[in-house]
């Protein structure tokens, strides 16, 4: 865990190194906050199935901040009118997210009573993660004119990239309850495991890219509010505690956001 923390703050020293420069360039930045929910599309239940998708559903947090180059904070004036300037913000982020894992669907119907069954009902686990990474937000309206109050909304879409910090949780009320012990798990899963683990609740670190769609409405002039829906995809498989290789598993954890949240101007 140590080890990843330390990952975490490299990466968090050399994001503040970049929001240093900027500053030194002279541009503008803005703060934020949101909060938001998440859908957490893992090994746990069916994969696109409603009951699964509600079901395993957590919380998120995070703290944002913006490089606007359409003003300058050096002057408390415009920057040069180009294209980059008056159409894209590059965003920094920190955020946490936290989802209760379950599983649904067909697998764990009433109508089942094999062990198998009971083994998928009674094991349950956590997933929370820690973020840290940059997006770049392109905005098809003028900044300059939004910032201006020229308009009330600012449509905009992003792509960007997160370090991730994981630490999985997992637990099993059936047998001994030991989650070392595979013949408390779905069988299925240790017979095509080849003997490799396909639970863990070892922490770890992995990187993900984003993808976001979103708007910002004018609250005041120096103040946003905006919402987004984003979907991000790890390129580990252990985020959610569980790696079984069935054919069913075919995608790497991923996951879906719905934010709000709130932009204030510095300068």
């Amino acid at each position: 865990m140590a080890l990843h923390f330390r990952k975490l703050s490299l990466v968090f020293v050399l994001f503040f190194s970049l929001q240093t420069t900027s500053a030194q360039l002279g541009f503008s930045h803005e703060i934020g906050a949101f909060v938001g929910a998440v859908a957490f599309q893992s090994d746990f239940g069916v994969r696109k199935d409603f009951e699964t998708n509600a079901g395993n559903t957590g919380v998120a947090l995070g703290i944002v901040h913006y490089i606007n180059f359409a003003y300058r904070a050096d002057c408390n004036c415009y920057s040069t009118d180009t294209y980059w300037n008056d159409h894209f913000k590059i965003r920094s982020e920190i955020s946490w997210n936290k989802t209760s894992l379950h599983h649904f669907g067909k697998w764990v119907d009433d109508s089942r009573t094999s062990q198998d069954a009971e083994r998928l009902r009674q094991h349950t686990g956590e997933s929370q993660n820690w973020d840290i990474g940059m997006q770049l937000e392109y905005f098809p309206r003028s900044i300059r004119a939004f910032s201006a109050g020229a308009y009330s909304f600012a449509p905009f879409g992003a792509l960007g990239a997160h370090f991730v910090s994981y630490n999985p949780s997992v637990s099993t009320t059936y047998g001994d309850g030991n989650i070392l012990n595979n013949s408390n798990f779905y069988n299925p899963w240790g017979a095509a495991s080849g003997g490799d683990p396909f639970v863990s609740d070892e922490s770890g670190s992995t990187w993900s890219v984003v993808a976001s769609l979103g708007t910002r409405y004018k609250l005041t002039i120096l103040s946003d509010l905006f919402v987004e829906l984003r979907g991000q995809y790890y390129f580990n498989d252990f985020v959610d505690g569980l790696n079984h290789k069935l054919p069913s598993n075919k995608n790497k954890d991923w996951n879906i956001w719905l934010n709000f949240g709130y932009i204030y101007y510095l300068d």
